[in-house]
């Protein structure tokens, strides 16, 4: 469990599960992916996210705030799965519902999890990455917000999307731990 000012980063909880499939319903939070996911879709992620939580000891945390409670999306760290030379690397993202927007959310939690994985006591990894669709301008602010850099070198066409898609055009940021 990770604990910033106004935010509580844990474990996923079962009563999660409709907030974030209503988050992932939306179109609006939906719009740099290719599509929004259904419930079953959703609640599919949630028990593939908290698994990886339990099996690698990070993961992409529930993120809740502090005065309210309420469930607001997720933040933490992944590992790529789509091409073997990311996959080798460790991401961070996160996905807030539209109502947490604007408010420094996903800056605030995320520069929590930068600290716990280059804690030498956390996560003790050597760098982060972090991608999203070119035009996702959004994410990529937080990203800058965090200190990460980008090299257009490393920019790729995501595999997953047709060519032609405006949303294939991915960029990657990278964060490396201070020496």
């Amino acid at each position: 469990m990770l604990t910033t000012d106004r935010l509580l980063l844990r474990r996923w909880r079962d009563s999660d599960r409709q907030p974030f499939a209503a988050l992932n319903a939306d179109p609006e939070v939906m719009r740099y992916f290719p599509s929004t996911r259904t419930r079953a879709e959703s609640d599919a992620m949630v028990d593939r996210l908290d698994a990886a939580i339990e099996s690698d000891g990070f993961g992409l945390w529930a993120v809740e705030r502090r005065d309210t409670g309420a469930f607001v999306g997720f933040v933490g760290l992944s590992r790529p799965s789509f091409d073997p030379v990311l996959d080798q690397q460790v991401e961070i993202g996160w996905r807030l519902a539209r109502d947490a927007w604007g408010r420094g959310f996903a800056t605030e939690a995320a520069r929590e999890v930068v600290r716990l994985a280059f804690d030498p006591a956390g996560a003790d990894l050597p760098a982060l990455i972090s991608f999203t669709a070119a035009i996702n301008e959004p994410s990529r602010r937080v990203m800058r917000r965090l200190g990460m850099t980008h090299d257009p070198a490393d920019d790729f066409e995501h595999p997953a999307l047709p060519p032609g898609h405006e949303l294939r055009p991915h960029v990657l940021h990278r964060l490396r731990r201070a020496s």
